[in-house]
């Protein structure tokens, strides 16, 4: 009876195509437009936490100033070298990395580029988890003795030599000389949306020395060991740098340590929220779309009633009278489904590589996506189904 009911389902829809394919608009654009929602919103969490790890794993990051006070960070005294070592005493802390940094205009030929530079070490890399796509880090000679050479990033030496090898070559960073002695690797942007590969590294005493004329430390770097929770090591820190800045009991910190894992699930628990609220919002259109169906449906038993008498007349029962319309309501949804999927697909693609975003395919909201369509069908087609199977046949037969 079903595949009886499914044919007669289809010649009805050939019968009546612009019809069908105007009904089954709003199913095609409900389904297209959860599952591209879901899609982009999947593809940026991916990219957040992509970006994230980009700045290292387990990576605790402690700053002068509080991060949302105001004034805070450009009043409040900077870290000294002691302060980072003493923090690399702990058994639970596997590297610790010192660095200063300012705005510095660098020069090459006759190229020109505004850059930040930062003094580190190489527990720098470490931390970071930042490899090198030519030359070599810093020896430790070079470190102790305040050596004129430098690591930079991608752009900056995009900017500065164009397609050429930077390696060997000569920079000069407002007065002070430095030969390239390594590449990093691409990082591409961090979350907040600065570019990672503009900068230029410089042992940290040679930074002190040449450029900064003092021995501050505006950031300290902090990589956690494996398996040791980040949040009993943030605490440690917090509590060493307050004894060590000599702040009172119910004094505000003067300084701020964040932890990458926490800013990384805010980040991802934001975007997971923001999408779930997109396909929420994109999936009303799936309503709309059964609104149509249960529109035409009724509009089709208008228009078939003395079709439905005379099935009834000759012996039809009710309910094949009801799987008829409802099979023909679920058809229409269904079909809708399939090219929203179809349609859905394609359009992602096209989107994320316009926002630069990686295509995370979702299987289960595909499904989920096209079993709410048939779903939508079957809610939406059964009020005129039912109508059509509680025609009377002799009313139904007189109708004109």
């Amino acid at each position: 009876m079903i595949g009886n009911a499914l044919l007669l389902a289809l010649r009805e829809i050939r019968r009546n195509l612009l019809r069908s394919g105007l009904t089954m608009l709003g199913i095609v654009i409900g389904v297209a437009a959860v599952i591209v929602m879901v899609t982009i919103g999947s593809g940026a969490t991916a990219k957040v936490r992509a970006q994230i790890a980009s700045m290292g794993s387990n990576v605790l990051i402690a700053r002068p100033g509080q991060m949302f006070a105001a004034g805070g960070r450009s009043t409040a005294r900077p870290f000294a070298l002691a302060d980072a070592v003493a923090i690399g005493g702990s058994g639970d802390i596997a590297v610790v990395a010192p660095s200063a940094s300012k705005p510095v205009v660098a020069v090459a030929g006759g190229a020109n580029w505004s850059t930040t530079v930062s003094g580190v070490d190489n527990g720098f890399l470490e931390v970071r988890d930042w490899k090198l796509d030519g030359g070599r880090s810093f020896t430790a000679a070079e470190q102790r003795a305040g050596k004129g050479v430098c690591l930079i990033g991608e752009t900056v030496r995009r900017q500065l030599f164009g397609g050429q090898d930077p390696i060997g070559t000569t920079i000069r960073l407002q007065k002070v000389s430095c030969q390239v002695v390594g590449l990093l690797s691409v990082k591409g942007q961090s979350s907040m949306g600065s570019d990672q590969d503009d900068l230029v590294l410089l042992p940290l005493r040679t930074f002190w020395r040449r450029l900064a004329g003092n021995q501050e430390v505006d950031r300290i770097q902090i990589s956690v060991r494996p398996g040791v929770a980040t949040a009993k090591v943030r605490r440690d820190v917090e509590r060493l740098l307050r004894e060590r800045r000599h702040i009172g009991q119910g004094e505000d910190d003067d300084f701020s340590v964040r932890d990458l894992s926490e800013v990384a699930a805010t980040l991802t628990g934001t975007t997971q929220v923001l999408t779930a609220l997109l396909g929420a919002v994109a999936a009303v259109s799936l309503v709309v779309g059964g609104i149509g169906i249960m529109n035409i449906m009724l509009v089709s038993v208008t228009e078939r009633t003395r079709e439905i008498g005379t099935r009834l007349a000759i012996g039809a029962l009710e309910r094949e009278v009801m799987t008829q319309f409802l099979v023909e309501a679920v058809a229409l949804s269904a079909v809708g489904g399939v090219l929203g999927v179809a349609i859905a697909l394609v359009a992602s693609l096209a989107i994320v590589d316009l926002l630069e975003v990686p295509f995370v395919f979702n299987g289960g909201i595909v499904l989920l996506a096209f079993a709410f369509s048939v779903a939508v069908g079957v809610i939406f087609g059964y009020f005129p189904a039912r109508r059509a199977a509680r025609l009377d046949p002799i009313e139904a037969l007189r109708h004109e």
